[in-house]
């Protein structure tokens, strides 16, 4: 911070702090016996110091997330013995105040002393987050205390306070994730991460916490995956296959236990899918900002580089795919294991057989990430505009409500492609017929089942994903707290 940023700080601001209060004090007595009153909340044990566990309680008691005492903490405690008295606690809350005055004086461009809804639109398109008014009113309302629509000095000051931002990313970043904006990344672009995030550990943590909900919602519906996957490849009109018919075979075929075959592997491809895609999506971040060193993305180049970072996942992890499709569709005996598997579809049918499908698969993500995106934005705006006016979050039923509808929609548009793409993977392993292309799947489905038959199995697909989303949602939070992971 310059001087000059240090003078304007240390001004009286208009609204605010006067040189002379009513009783007569200084702006800086009066900043003082603030400071004084604030450690007096904070110690609890009244020995004259806050401890870690004494900050976490008062962070807790203004709603505020408790993993923030550590990083206060470590920059105030000067003697670095693990507690804060007076002195320590006022500096830093001094050197605090006098950050975030200097980001409130860049965020207000027409200096009249107060943030509107514009700036802070501004500020979010500026730092690659497109928003809309309605959305930056929201913001400005959790800050707003006053009523005014607008948000001066004192209403900034106490809002961040105990918020230890050392800049405007920071703060966006922050405003990204409370107030629950989806721009793109809840299905093809991966979240986005501060420096700070990267440095803690949090990134890892997220993509553990995720691969477990995963992991554990794909196992809750592995028998309607399986059933789904079976009535694709197997339920043409001459097998009079339907959905209890399918699902008697399997068990009669192989016992209860047959219903969960091929989840291994598919438990298996979730964590290295999620790592790879993040870090694809990071070098492809960096290549696409080039020069512009330090700038950050815009949408439009992070939905780019996200798209890119998912096709580039499912490439490396594609075989895998192949191999849970022969695994799910196995009879009993038929192969030993996943690496048995592999081996002999590489002994019969080549490396190529490990690829089979790739094409509608990559070509369905297309349809199914916009139409999804599209209709969960439409939905969840709509909810909010018309019954939280005053509030960011339509709550988890809501939210699960307006995933489930999007889903729903998104696999109306792109199933077809997914049945095509399911029976290429299995082709192979129905012995004395011709291996068909995308087209020529395409084209007998139709002449020989009429367009139903692009959406066998849809049924038990439509079926998990209620519980599918709703497993995977609860066991996310969980591992979130187990991991200690902010939010």
């Amino acid at each position: 911070m310059g001087e000059e940023d240090k003078d304007l700080f240390d001004r009286p601001q208009r609204g605010t702090i006067e040189v002379k209060s009513e009783h007569g004090t200084s702006a800086e007595q009066e900043r003082q016996r603030r400071y004084a009153d604030l450690f007096e909340q904070l110690d609890l044990n009244r020995d004259g110091r806050v401890d870690i566990s004494e900050l976490r309680i008062g962070l807790a008691a203004r709603g505020l997330h408790q993993g923030e005492a550590e990083e206060i903490v470590l920059e105030s405690d000067i003697n670095q013995d693990g507690l804060l008295d007076f002195q320590e606690f006022s500096q830093y809350m001094q050197a605090h105040e006098k950050r975030l005055w200097l980001m409130f004086h860049k965020l207000d461009r027409n200096n009249d002393g107060k943030i509107d809804v514009g700036e802070i639109q501004h500020l979010m398109h500026k730092l690659g987050v497109e928003v809309t008014k309605e959305q930056a009113s929201r913001i400005l309302q959790s800050m707003d205390r006053d009523g005014t629509m607008t948000i001066d000095w004192k209403e900034w000051r106490d809002h961040f306070m105990f918020n230890p931002f050392h800049n405007m990313e920071e703060i966006v970043h922050y405003w990204k994730h409370s107030h629950m904006f989806d721009i793109g990344e809840h299905l093809t672009v991966p979240d986005e991460f501060s420096e700070k995030e990267r440095r803690s550990g949090l990134v890892w943590r997220q993509l553990v916490a995720g691969a477990m909900a995963g992991a554990v919602s794909r196992t809750g519906t592995a028998p309607l995956d399986r059933l789904k996957v079976f009535l694709q490849v197997h339920g043409s009109v001459s097998h009079g296959k339907n959905l209890w018919s399918g699902l008697r075979g399997m068990i009669q075929e192989g016992g209860v236990f047959s219903l969960w075959r091929g989840n291994g592997i598919n438990v298996l491809k979730i964590a290295p899918e999620s790592a790879i895609k993040f870090m694809a999506y990071e070098q492809i971040k960096w290549l696409i900002r080039g020069s512009r060193e330090g700038e950050s993305l815009k949408v439009q180049e992070r939905f780019l580089a996200g798209s890119l970072a998912g096709a580039t996942a499912q490439t490396i992890i594609y075989p895998m795919e192949v191999l849970k499709t022969r695994l799910t569709l196995r009879t009993t005996g038929q192969y030993a294991g996943m690496a048995d598997c592999a081996r002999q579809i590489l002994r019969r049918e080549g490396v190529r057989a490990f690829y089979r499908g790739y094409l509608p698969n990559t070509i369905g993500i297309i349809p199914y990430a916009g139409i999804d995106l599209a209709v969960y934005e439409t939905l969840k705006n709509a909810w909010l505009q018309r019954y939280c006016l005053d509030s960011a979050d339509p709550g988890v039923l809501v939210l699960l409500g307006c995933g489930t509808v999007s889903s729903t929609c998104g696999q109306l548009a792109s199933y077809p492609l997914a049945l095509i793409r399911t029976r290429m993977q299995a082709q192979a392993s129905t012995e004395g017929k011709p291996k068909l292309t995308m087209v020529g799947q395409f084209k007998y489905i139709l002449s020989n089942e009429g367009v139903s038959g692009l959406y066998r199995g849809i049924t038990p697909n439509f079926l998990k994903v209620i519980p599918a989303v709703s497993i995977s949602y609860v066991v996310y939070e969980h591992m979130k707290k187990f991991l200690g992971v902010a939010h």
